[in-house]
């Protein structure tokens, strides 16, 4: 999937944008002429220039580029379906992950990934619990993040 620059561009001022709105919100610290806010807020205007450059070359280009072009992967049933597997299981971590937790999050849509991928059905469940577990370890315990542990509270470590 190709995007015109023009599109690109008016996402990065659209992000740009909100990062200066967000910062607007930052306090001043007294005595300070630099602040919090004082480089957020210039790679925010920086980002605003880039925009804007992009949407120039974009609309110089729009008489001969489309806004969206679907690439050849889109027409295949197989891509296809994946990707929406892909965005599902984004979906439901961001859904289930407080509730279930990481763990069970983690098998299941590791298991419906390597479904989606064909792997061999008995490896399926083993590599995903397996694969889950080093994660988990990874995070959890090397790099500290606090992973949500949902219903099995019970057996944090």
């Amino acid at each position: 999937m190709r995007f015109n620059d023009a599109v690109s561009g008016a996402a990065l001022l659209a992000l740009a944008i909100a990062i200066l709105f967000n910062i607007s919100t930052y306090p001043a610290i007294p005595g300070q002429s630099v602040g919090p806010a004082v480089f957020p807020g210039l790679l925010a205007i920086l980002l605003i220039l880039c925009a804007l450059l992009l949407i120039r070359k974009g609309m110089t280009d729009s008489h001969t580029e489309a806004w969206v072009t679907l690439g050849d992967w889109m027409k295949s049933r197989y891509h296809l379906r994946n990707f929406l597997v892909t965005i599902a299981c984004l979906v439901f971590y961001i859904v289930a992950s407080e509730p279930l937790g990481f763990l069970l999050c983690g098998t299941a849509i590791l298991a419906a990934m390597f479904w989606a991928l064909a792997v061999r059905r008995v490896l399926v469940l083993p590599l995903a619990v397996l694969i889950t577990l080093v994660i988990h370890t990874v995070f959890y315990k090397g790099l500290r993040v606090p992973l949500p542990w949902g219903v099995l509270q019970a057996l944090q470590w």
